[in-house]
């Protein structure tokens, strides 16, 4: 699961970070929003955690952007008492929770996981043959589990997520990849590698668009 995090206090960026990294999860931190709308790939992160007073663009604004925009990967407010009339604000614009500062880690995780697993139907069926259980990242194919390696679980993941709408190779890589500076041929090498565990061939590339899960 990818995280992504406006927060301009760096003690809570690394509790955060570290914390969820140990979890096996991938976070990516930012200190105001503007930098997060101008760098951040919106579109493949599964959960947005963010404080409301943070420099340049805040919370609220950032938020109200990004849903004007058609994205709606669930939101969590980081929030002081102070805020709590900013809240009902990040409510009108989009946000689905908010947790009180100073917060329990564990209650951060609990509340994330709530989310997400709503926001996402947890069993994805391909065709009559093929289903992704997005929760366990395992491809079944009529009930038996395909061996699939990390990567190419994170490459259905990502295409299932976004299941009918064409992802652009940038998107893919970035997720897969993680920041890697990752040549255009290093996915399609990839795709085609996890084609031949197919029996059927369900991942289409649209050409100078990128791929696609119907």
């Amino acid at each position: 699961m990818k995280l992504l995090v406006l927060e301009d206090d760096n003690f809570i960026c690394e509790q955060i970070k570290t914390y969820f990294e140990l979890n096996d999860h991938i976070v990516d931190l930012f200190h105001d929003g503007e930098t997060l709308l101008d760098e951040a790939i919106l579109e493949h992160y599964d959960i947005f955690l963010f404080d409301i007073n943070t420099p340049k663009k805040n919370g609220i604004e950032t938020l109200e952007f990004i849903r004007k925009s058609g994205i709606k990967t669930p939101a969590i407010f980081l929030t002081a008492m102070s805020d709590m009339e900013f809240v009902k604000k990040g409510y009108a614009v989009g946000c689905n929770d908010y947790v009180r500062k100073p917060f329990n880690l564990e209650e951060v995780e609990l509340r994330v996981m709530q989310l997400t697993l709503k926001s996402t139907e947890k069993i994805v069926q391909i065709s009559s043959n093929y289903q992704f259980n997005l929760s366990k990242m395992q491809l079944l194919f009529q009930e038996d589990e395909v061996k699939l390696n990390q990567k190419e679980k994170d490459i259905l993941y990502i295409l299932l997520k976004n299941k009918g709408e064409t992802v652009e190779p940038y998107i893919i890589k970035d997720y897969v990849w993680d920041e890697l500076n990752v040549c255009d041929n290093t996915l399609r090498t990839q795709i085609k590698k996890l084609r031949g565990k197919l029996k059927e061939n369900f991942i289409t590339n649209i050409r100078n668009s990128g791929y696609i899960i119907k």
